[in-house]
Order: C-alpha cells, then structure tokens, then sequence
C-alpha cells in the first residue's frame, strides 16, 4: 500500500468547503492515481476517524497565459469525504 501522506496532498479550505465541514463533509486534493478505496484508507489512518463515503473528481487542465507565453495549469484530483456521525471533527486551524 502506498504511504497515506502521500495520497493525501492537503485539504482545500474554501468558503464553500468551509460550509460542508458543518455536514462532516471535507474536502482534499489528492494523488491523481488514487481511487476512492485508497483515499478511505488514508484518511482512516491519517485522522483516525471512520469515513463512509468518498466521491471523486478530476479538475480539467485550464488554459493560462503569462504575457506572451501559453500554457496549461495542471490536472488535479479532488475529493470530498464524508464521516460517520460519531466521528471527531477534524481541525485544520489548531495552531491558528
């Protein structure tokens, strides 16, 4: 199995992630190989609380410019897990 910090990259805290967190619903970035197992897994491990379900979704490559220079930003992976009711919340902004 692989390392779970390395499935797990960070969470996104956003306004409206910030909204679901009320709803034990969180959402992370995550590796772009992993599938939903891998990820229930690592967060088991990581935050040690129980996750019932994991959905998953891959960002498109947006296009960008930088004066007169073209690119693409990169693919990433996004998911939202939700906990069980009797699991702790998770805390983000402890040492804030």
């Amino acid at each position: 199995m692989k390392n779970p910090r390395d499935i797990i990259k960070r969470p996104l805290i956003t306004e409206r992630s910030s909204e679901m967190m009320a709803d034990k619903k969180y959402v992370f970035e995550v590796d772009l190989r992993a599938n939903k197992t891998e990820i229930k897994q690592a967060v088991e491990q990581i935050f040690k609380v129980k996750v019932l379900q994991v959905n998953t979704m891959r960002m498109p490559a947006k296009p960008k410019r930088y004066g007169r220079y073209n690119g693409y930003t990169s693919e990433w992976k996004k998911a939202i897990v939700s906990l069980s009711p009797e699991s702790k919340e998770l805390e983000f902004f402890e040492s804030v």
